[in-house]
């Protein structure tokens, strides 16, 4: 296709539909997206990114990969590597190098590749990433100590892994020209120093810059993606291939410094980076020619597969969980899930055309291989890790908790009364002070908007199977509803009325079916209910049996029903214009206004009142 702005669209829209075709099925979007580059590539021939792009191939595939990696190491943050278990830690400092070892041997002697790119083709293999582990897992479903595991991995090992593939690359460079071994060694340290420094440099003097608010929030996200760029091409500049080394540098040294707010940034980044990843996996596949791909599914790529998903992955498994509480089951699930990522296909792209211009031989095999072990991993595993999580019997329990959208007194009062009944309780906010009392509370919490692509990577829903709106911004609870409608299911979507609801003109109200189910009674709005808690109103449980049932409870009145636990421990909130009949040993939660007066069983004991 020849017209530029046609084809820039058709990639638009071919990447909506394949992040979209992802979310319903609950699938990675790379494999969609890869899919989708393929058909428009070499399948009908629509798509031919060099045509299009021409000589700004090249730069802008380069931006888009130090846009990601510097998004991947912004989410290192070392405190969270310090506190994770002695498994995950293991994970990175253990499995990783081991993995790197097998699959290099074995691209070497299946492939004939040579040394160095085995190595560089090792490094790259050593990278899953949340953008593929959190969707697989969300789809398995498995134990919270499994999904821990992984999801922590996937987060740490995503910019330590893209850096370990930068640092191998740049000593391919320094090794292939015709310098002497000693002027190389020194054009490699060369290419480090300038990379740490300048990331270190740049990080510190962003970070100072917005720790002291010395730019209006509206263009922080404008100066981080403008620093990027600028240290990306100065490092480059300074010595060759040392950018990506350097806006690595920078995300990990950004997002280590205290007293510097980075949730703007990283909401930004979000944004953008499903922008570059949609786009830059449609444009790397299309440029993948359709016979190299056939070519190289051969025997030794099967080959390479099963090394890589029974062998690298299970003894790197072994070797980090050795002497550790993780049960056999566990690990053998550990050792299945591990599908390739992101990185590993953009850097590898990157990098082969470095290294074809460079003359160094068979590096035109780099990008079908990647390919290959990431359609195969995430295909194989996507459709097993399911069926294996049940038949090891380590899949979650029952989804009957609850996600609790805002960390306000009304949330907090109502996720203790939950947590009482032994649901599994999740409160989420941005607000930091709500968050810092929900914690003292003891309550599980989530520091941040529960609907970013953040959250998606780091919200743990293990058991969580219901949303619950609190939010004094019906906005806010719109929005929650909308995202998790396909994770909990429609009729597990709860909002309570806020004074916006309250607006008789249709025109100003939200459709019903966006909003979800209005919780407890049609005059109990969050200003009331949050009036009465702060008046000294409590939320009580009680249990229903054979002598005290439902119609008794109601003759008792002086009480606002909120939610009820059936026997088998599900949650059955009491909703706006909807008959919920108790039974038997339900829990029922209830506010009550008024505490009542205590009153003795025997009168006669009763001492007499002056």
């Amino acid at each position: 296709m020849h017209d530029s702005a046609m084809a820039i669209a058709i990639i638009g829209i071919a990447a909506l539909a394949c992040q979209w075709g992802a979310w319903k099925a609950r699938l990675p979007a790379i494999l969609f997206l890869l899919i989708a580059g393929l058909i428009l590539g070499p399948g009908l021939g629509w798509l031919n990114p060099d045509e299009i792009f021409g000589e700004l191939l090249f730069p802008l595939v380069s931006l888009a990969v130090a846009v990601i990696l510097f998004e991947g190491s912004l989410t290192l943050n070392f405190q969270e590597l310090g506190s994770t278990s002695k498994v995950v830690q293991r994970m990175i400092t253990v499995a990783a190098p081991v993995t790197w070892l097998i699959v290099a041997i074995t691209a070497h002697e299946l492939f004939g590749l040579s040394w160095q790119l085995s190595i560089l083709f090792g490094a790259l293999m050593v990278v899953t990433g949340p953008t593929v582990v959190t969707p697989l897992l969300r789809t398995v479903r498995p134990s919270e100590k499994v999904a821990n595991i992984l999801r922590w991995e996937g987060i740490i090992i995503d910019p330590i892994g893209a850096l370990l593939v930068v640092v191998v690359y740049e000593f391919i460079v320094t090794q292939s020209g015709a310098k002497a071994f000693s002027q190389s060694l020194l054009l490699f340290l060369e290419i480090i120093v300038v990379g740490l420094a300048g990331g270190a440099a740049a990080g510190y003097a962003l970070g100072k810059i917005l720790a002291r608010r010395r730019l209006p929030e509206y263009l922080q996200n404008l100066a981080t993606l403008s620093l990027v760029f600028m240290v990306f091409t100065l490092c480059n500049h300074l010595a060759h291939e040392s950018g990506l080394l350097g806006v690595t540098v920078m995300g990990m040294w950004l997002g280590n410094m205290r007293g510097v707010h980075i949730h703007n940034i990283l909401n930004f980044k979000e944004n953008l980076t499903i922008l570059f990843i949609s786009g830059l996996f449609i444009i790397l596949a299309a440029r993948l020619p359709l016979e190299q791909l056939i070519g190289i599914m051969t025997i030794p790529c099967l080959l390479l597969l099963l090394v890589i998903q029974f062998i690298a992955r299970p003894i790197s498994v072994a070797l980090a969980t050795f002497r550790s509480n993780i049960k056999i089951r566990e690990r053998v699930l550990l050792g299945w899930i591990a599908p390739r990522g992101i990185v590993a296909a953009a850097v590898s792209a990157l990098f082969a055309l470095r290294l074809a211009e460079s003359g160094v031989e068979d590096a035109d095999l780099l990008v079908p291989l990647t390919f290959a072990v990431i359609l195969g991993t995430v295909v194989f595993q996507s459709a097993t890790s399911r069926p294996l999580a049940k038949l090891l019997g380590i899949v979650e329990p029952e989804p009957r908790g609850v996600l609790i959208q805002g960390a306000n007194q009304v949330a907090r009062s109502i996720g203790k009364a939950l947590q009482q009944q032994d649901l599994p309780v999740v409160v989420c906010d941005s607000n930091w002070d709500n968050i810092r009392l929900a914690r003292m509370a003891g309550l599980k919490t989530f520091y941040g908007n529960p609907v970013s692509e953040f959250a998606t990577q780091r919200l743990e829903l293990t058991g969580i199977g219901n949303l619950i709106a609190l939010s004094p911004l019906r906005e806010l609870n719109v929005i929650a509803g909308m995202h998790f409608r396909s994770e909990f299911g429609e009729r597990h979507i709860f909002s309570i009325r806020t004074s916006a609801d309250n607006n008789k003109a249709e025109k100003h109200q939200v459709a019903s079916t966006l909003k979800g189910a209005p919780l407890f009674s049609e005059d109990l709005t969050y200003a009331k209910l949050a009036s009465l808690i702060g008046s000294g109103a409590e939320i009580r449980a009680t249990r229903l049996t054979e002598e005290f049932t439902m119609e008794e409870f109601r003759r008792q009145g002086g009480s606002q029903l909120l939610f009820a636990v059936t026997d088998k421990g599900k949650l059955k909130p009491f909703i706006a214009g909807e008959t919920l009949e108790p039974a038997k040993d339900w829990v029922l939660l209830s506010l009550i206004r008024e505490p009542k007066p205590k009153i003795r069983e025997n009168n006669d004991e009763q001492p007499d009142l002056p």
